[in-house]
């Protein structure tokens, strides 16, 4: 499981280097900054915290160019998998 968070870390940095927007890509950083802490950590977000994660995600690809977009993408379909996985309290 820990390799689906740093997919998802990988994917949002490139998101992060594409970003056109100044804004988009601080909050991109934030993100990658949070997974960073989940694949090398000793803890892994529950439902709630990656429920907040992936609602940032959604506005952000909204908001988002055509490439920076598509990157954000992947990087929530491999979330929304990897949190399939959880279990729930």
């Amino acid at each position: 499981m820990a390799q689906e968070l740093k997919q998802v870390r990988d994917e949002l940095e490139k998101a992060a280097k594409t970003a056109d927007d100044d804004d988009i890509r601080d909050d991109l950083r934030e993100q990658v900054d949070a997974f960073e802490d989940y694949t090398i950590g000793d803890h892994e977000p529950d439902h709630a915290v990656l429920d907040g994660h992936l609602n940032q995600l959604r506005q952000l690809s909204q908001d988002a160019s055509d490439d920076t977009k598509d990157r954000i993408e992947d990087a929530l379909e491999t979330a929304e998998d990897y949190r399939e996985g959880i279990d729930q309290a």
